[in-house]
């Protein structure tokens, strides 16, 4: 199962709401964000919490719960904590924080999820998806280069490529979205608070890959 959920992102106020930074304002969205006590340790910020705990958050802010409206259940494979860490290393060095977290809690690269920005697809697509490539992303780079291989978890948000050919695709990345991009970023975040907490609940994601693989959450 997932235990750790790094969100990759720049940390400073010139990176806020930039599109490198669409899985910073993702974990911001979360309606039990308010809940997370984070400390700064292992070359960044960390947040514990129990399964339990998800599976009531998520009832409470009606993200997912059974059909009689009780907390989902919890497998009772699950490990006894969830982490959520952001790290503080810059993009291009986000594996130093990770494998630290790791090799801490003694996880495996199985258990790790990694929720970052995706140039190849558009915006208002997200994708759940198990290993494969790294399409050109930094911080999915330094993750595999720590972990000596790409078998992990990755949620992509969508960004996609810039109008003008031309421009450097780092000054793209760097870049804030638009008011109007914004906007629709809040509702591909409200929709996938459901994939997020399924995925930390689930004894398999590999079984929402079918649903969730490469999901246009927002029509043109």
């Amino acid at each position: 199962m997932i235990q750790l959920v790094a969100f990759l992102g720049n940390y400073g106020k010139e990176y806020e709401k930039t599109r490198h930074n669409v899985a910073w304002n993702f974990q911001d969205s979360l309606p039990f964000a308010n809940k997370l006590s984070w400390q700064s340790k292992f070359k960044g910020e960390i947040a514990s919490f129990s399964p339990e705990q998800l599976s009531q958050w998520a009832c409470d802010t009606k993200i997912h719960s059974k059909k009689d409206g009780s907390p989902a259940l919890v497998p009772e494979e699950a490990p006894s904590h969830i982490y959520f860490l952001k790290p503080q290393t810059y993009m291009n060095l986000s594996g130093e924080s990770i494998i630290e977290v790791v090799n801490f809690y003694k996880l495996k690269p199985e258990n790790v999820l990694v929720i970052h920005d995706e140039l190849e697809l558009p915006l208002g697509t997200v994708s759940l998806k198990w290993s494969g490539g790294l399409g050109g992303h930094n911080g999915l780079r330094s993750t595999k280069a720590v972990f000596n291989t790409p078998d992990f978890w990755r949620i992509r948000f969508g960004i996609g490529r810039p109008d003008n050919p031309n421009m450097n695709i780092a000054d793209y990345v760097l870049s804030k979205f638009t008011t109007e991009q914004q906007e629709i970023l809040q509702n591909v975040y409200s929709q996938t608070n459901l994939l997020l907490v399924k995925a930390l609940l689930s004894k398999d994601p590999t079984n929402l890959i079918s649903q969730w693989g490469k999901k246009k959450l927002i029509e043109d």
